[in-house]
């Protein structure tokens, strides 16, 4: 739902709303495969052939998306979904681990970060994104959860770094 302190993510939205978006392009490295959108990568999870994953991995933006749709019906018929030759049932724990993966890998690249620590403590949320785990490969809560998760590590690393950097010109009291 959103509110006044909220941040609605899409594609077509002004920062940082739109550099969050899946669609936009960040490059990045999951499980030794290059990847420059998360749109790729997302999408590719949908095709049981790595060769053809790390082809769609490649892709940004509405042109991953309509790849990837190619693939709905088959993945949407079994309900698994696919990386490195290994299924994924879409509504097990293995599959919420490899969303974290995903994720996790996505947040090395330095303008994501940025971004995404740019929202400040907005609530993240994504009102097209579907809620039906049966329908999409990323329900907006599991997208905006995961996001909402790595900006709280980054805020807690980046105050590790404060406090390092006030720390380090004090005089040490004990030597």
């Amino acid at each position: 739902m959103l509110n006044s302190n909220s941040i609605n993510i899409g594609s077509g939205m002004a920062y940082p709303a739109g550099a969050l978006s899946n669609f936009h392009p960040y490059k990045f490295t999951f499980r030794n495969v290059p990847c420059n959108s998360m749109e790729g990568l997302l999408n590719s999870l949908k095709c049981e052939d790595p060769l053809r994953q790390a082809e769609l991995c490649k892709l940004t933006g509405i042109k991953a998306k309509r790849e990837g749709q190619r693939y709905n019906k088959a993945w949407k018929s079994c309900q698994t979904l696919w990386w490195n030759g290994d299924p994924y049932p879409r509504k097990s724990p293995e599959y919420q681990i490899l969303l974290d993966d995903i994720f996790d890998s996505l947040a090395t690249n330095e303008k994501f970060c940025a971004a995404l620590l740019d929202t400040g403590d907005a609530m993240l949320c994504h009102s097209m994104g579907s809620r039906r785990e049966t329908d999409t490969i990323l329900t907006e809560n599991e997208f905006c959860n995961r996001l909402e998760r790595i900006r709280a590590r980054l805020v807690t690393l980046e105050m590790h770094r404060d406090v390092k950097e006030l720390l380090k010109d004090r005089p040490k009291k004990f030597s």
